[in-house]
């Protein structure tokens, strides 16, 4: 099913409307006719009242700006330090400077008597930089103590116990002049299917039939604060600190039966028990001609964890199995400093920062003995500390050029020095030039062309330097202590189109150029390990849209649709083939109705999603595992029960299942087949619920 095609055409469709096509039709006011434009922008923004919101009956911030046209929230890319932004939303003209407490947590603990608004503008035209394209600047203040509370239980027809722990609560007030806000949330899932496998040889007989069932159950329970206090002048600073807890527990169980009728019972367990703490504050003052704002973080987490796997024939005695456990610490430090001034009609800013990052990773591998006992078998490379202290320094200069065009150029690079301690380590120095070059045109008043060029360097995940053990799947993945961050030129261009009445429209064009991709790679006779491939290139199409259906008779209606098509290619390290990435979206689909019926507080609506990504290539395999291939949903909603707000829902109604098609080699991929994989596993319709409200 291919959702993606006509949601292009239909956007096509719509940039050709007359700005005037429909508006005698409407029976509702134009939020996009209402918008408040600040004289003093270069680019014209769109700006939102809390009474555009009126109908929603917003509870938070996040519940607001969920519902702006045309908007899709971007959260902050979480890497290593904190460098430029990388996000689309900010709060009062500000990042969030810490990284436990994403945009939506604080958006979704900020009362939306509190939000003052909601101003859409261009990222070219703050003096933040790393903005690009439509931003989101959420304005809001403090109106005394207030408080806001979400329940939301979930129950699934299949497999899985009843979800009756997961929950969000704040308070918000302020003593003095410090504004705070307290929050308690338990971020807690619940995910299972069953169902058959069938194992074929390489002529496609069939070998074996499988049949498993698989639950995961997942607490997370976070303590947070945020503080902002009011300095004297202009200064100002913020407090974040949070502490949080993971419970988790997997548990497999399966039977597989040969075509010969031997049949394998098999038990498979993973369970860890890890916390987590962040205590990350800025504070801002004025320093000569400019501002100067100062920001420190940091934060560690333990994570204990164990997978054990048995299996035995039955009717016979004794059993086989592995376990694979391990415990790793990390900690991140991060100093960083921003000065900023204007001079001449531009916006100058010069920022450094310092970030120390470490892993110390200890894990081991155990198979059973015919005792019943584990023993430890050597596991090469899974153990070792990994250190990296990054230095960055970044210069960037925005100004207008006309009155409807704004420029902002960033220039600068960074300094690593990146040490393995264990496993065959080293301890190396890498220098990276990045920079962005972004532009802001409004061509016209219902048209706006964003135009970034970067030049980014990416972050490498500490664990891929350690070898490690699949054990469901049985998969075994080498250390590599010369992995090498990936590089990206990387360019987007985006026009937003505002329909009048109709709604918003927005297609992104982007294109990537990636250097040192981070890809499976050959080690040995018949090993792999995750390594850097020279070269690979993405590109393709996103468009977003939200179309008010008051315009067409359907009072109260509206429709949001998200489209993403994407072409990757890379050269297969195995068989020196192009191909597209590994695991690299092809394209995903996205289509929301939400109907809030005139002259009531009842809403209903539902949506459909589909998404496929490319094949997973490792040396030994090939597949495709996913969820799908739709996935629909519908809810009913009443705004006031007793000051609640109270939501029903049904996910799942198409029947998406878990599927995983795979095909092993006996060696590399260029040698004869081993088997082939069919898995076909029942999710089922799950069951949600929401309760809302303040106090």
């Amino acid at each position: 099913m291919r959702l993606g095609v006509g949601s292009a055409l239909l956007w096509v469709f719509l940039l050709a409307v007359p700005a005037n096509g429909v508006v005698a039709q409407s029976a509702s006011p134009d939020p996009e006719e209402s918008s408040e434009v600040s004289e003093t922008e270069a680019v014209a923004a769109r700006t939102y009242l809390p009474a555009d919101f009126v109908r929603f009956a917003p509870r938070t911030a996040l519940d607001m700006l969920r519902q702006v046209p045309g908007f899709t929230i971007r959260q902050e890319v979480q890497e290593r330090g904190l460098g430029q932004a990388t996000g689309n939303v900010v709060i009062n003209g500000q990042r969030i400077s810490g990284k436990s407490n994403d945009v939506i947590t604080e958006l979704g603990r900020v009362s939306a008597q509190n939000v003052v608004r909601i101003e859409i503008v261009d990222g070219a035209t703050l003096d933040i930089p790393g903005l690009s394209g439509a931003v989101a600047n959420v304005i809001v203040t403090s109106t005394g103590i207030s408080g806001q509370f979400a329940y939301m239980p979930q129950f699934r027809e299949y497999n899985t116990d009843p979800l009756l722990t997961r929950f969000e609560t704040s308070v918000s007030g302020t003593v003095g002049k410090v504004d705070y806000t307290l929050g308690l949330d338990n971020r807690s899932s619940r995910s299972g299917a069953s169902g058959a496998t069938w194992i074929y040889d390489s002529s496609r007989t069939l070998a074996e039939e499988r049949d498993d069932l698989w639950t995961s159950d997942v607490e997370q329970p976070r303590l947070s604060g945020k503080f902002v206090i009011d300095g004297p002048g202009e200064s100002i600073g913020n407090l974040n600190v949070s502490y949080s807890r993971l419970y988790y527990e997997y548990v497999e169980t399966g039977i597989r039966t040969s075509v010969g009728g031997a049949r394998q019972l098999r038990d498979v367990t993973s369970e860890e028990d890890s916390d987590n703490y962040e205590i990350g504050g800025d504070y801002s003052l004025e320093v000569g001609p400019g501002q100067l704002k100062l920001i420190g973080l940091t934060r560690a987490w333990h994570i204990p964890g164990e997978t054990n796997l048995i299996s035995s024939f039955e009717g016979e005695p004794g059993a086989t199995g592995s376990r694979f456990a391990g415990i790793a610490d990390e900690s991140e430090t991060i100093g960083r400093a921003e000065y900023r001034w204007k001079r001449g009609g531009a916006e100058w800013q010069i920022s450094g920062e310092g970030a120390f990052n470490s892993l110390d990773n200890t894990s081991r591998l155990f198979v059973m003995e015919g005792t019943g006992q584990f023993a430890e078998v050597p596991l090469p490379g899974s153990s070792a500390r990994v250190d990296e202290d990054r230095y960055e320094v970044i210069g960037s200069y925005g100004r207008p050029l006309r009155s409807d065009l704004t420029v902002k150029l960033s220039v600068g690079g960074e300094y690593s020095q990146l040490a393995q301690v264990g496993g065959g380590g080293q301890t190396r120095e890498f220098y990276r030039p990045k920079g962005e070059l972004t532009a802001a045109w409004t061509a016209s008043p219902r048209t706006d062309f964003n135009f970034t060029l970067a030049r980014r360097v990416g972050q490498l995940n500490f664990y891929d330097f350690l070898a490690s053990v699949n054990l469901r799947d049985d998969i075994e993945t080498a250390a590599n202590p010369d992995l090498v961050p990936e590089q990206s030129w990387e360019l987007d261009i985006e026009s937003v189109r505002k329909l009048g009445p109709v709604g918003t429209t927005t297609l992104r064009i982007f294109g990537r150029l990636i250097d040192d991709i981070i890809d499976y790679v050959p080690v040995g006779e018949t090993g792999e390990t995750l390594g850097n491939l020279d070269n690979a290139i993405a590109w393709g199409l996103e468009s977003r849209s939200t179309f008010n259906l008051d315009a067409y008779g359907f009072r109260g209606a509206r429709l949001d649709a998200y489209v993403i098509i994407q072409k990757t290619e890379v050269e297969d390290p195995l068989t020196g083939e192009d191909r597209r990435i590994s695991n690299s979206l092809i394209e995903a689909s996205t289509f929301t109705l939400r109907h809030d019926v005139p002259g009531t507080d009842l809403a209903w609506g539902g949506g459909l999603s589909y998404e496929l990504n490319a094949l997973n290539y490792r040396l030994t395999e090939v597949g495709r595992l996913w969820e799908g291939p739709v996935w629909a949903d519908l809810f009913i909603e009443h705004k006031n029960v007793m000051g609640l707000t109270i939501r029903a829902g049904v996910h799942n109604l198409f029947g998406a299942r878990s599927l995983w098609d795979r095909t092993v080699y006996d060696g590399r991929r260029t040698g004869e087949i081993a088997f082939i994989e069919e898995r076909d596993r029942l999710i089922g319709p799950i069951y949600a619920f929401q309760i809302r409200g303040k106090f």
